[in-house]
């Protein structure tokens, strides 16, 4: 049996039970439909991240981003979030154990960042 290419990957997915919800995430665990997204599921991505609990601006940054995505179809462009959080992207970075790209948009329910190009 041969190795998966990066696009097959890409496109793989795996039916997982999260916070009590059925939900289909890619090979990197980004939900696979930003619409099944909802605050239990955040806080269970949250957690698997090492975020034991979110805080008030990080439910900032979760719900701007999420609102930026549904209007816009794609994440906010650092200076984006930097303009509508009011956060400095130093501070924005930190608050999610493995950074804006990757920690925030999977918190988020947004799409993987290598597939949106």
């Amino acid at each position: 049996m041969s190795e998966l290419s990066a696009n097959e990957r890409l496109r793989e997915r795996v039916f997982r039970t999260i916070a009590g919800q059925e939900v289909y995430c890619d090979w990197e665990g980004f939900l696979w439909d930003p619409d099944e997204w909802n605050e239990e599921l955040a806080v269970a991505f949250a957690a698997e991240s090492g975020i034991a609990e979110l805080s008030e601006e990080q439910w900032q940054v979760i719900h701007f981003v999420r609102d930026y995505y549904e209007n816009n179809l794609r994440a906010p462009l650092n200076k984006e979030l930097r303009k509508g959080t009011g956060l400095s992207l130093l501070t924005l970075d930190a608050m999610f154990p493995e950074g804006l790209r990757l920690g925030a948009r999977k918190v988020a329910g947004l799409p993987n960042p290598k597939v949106c190009t």
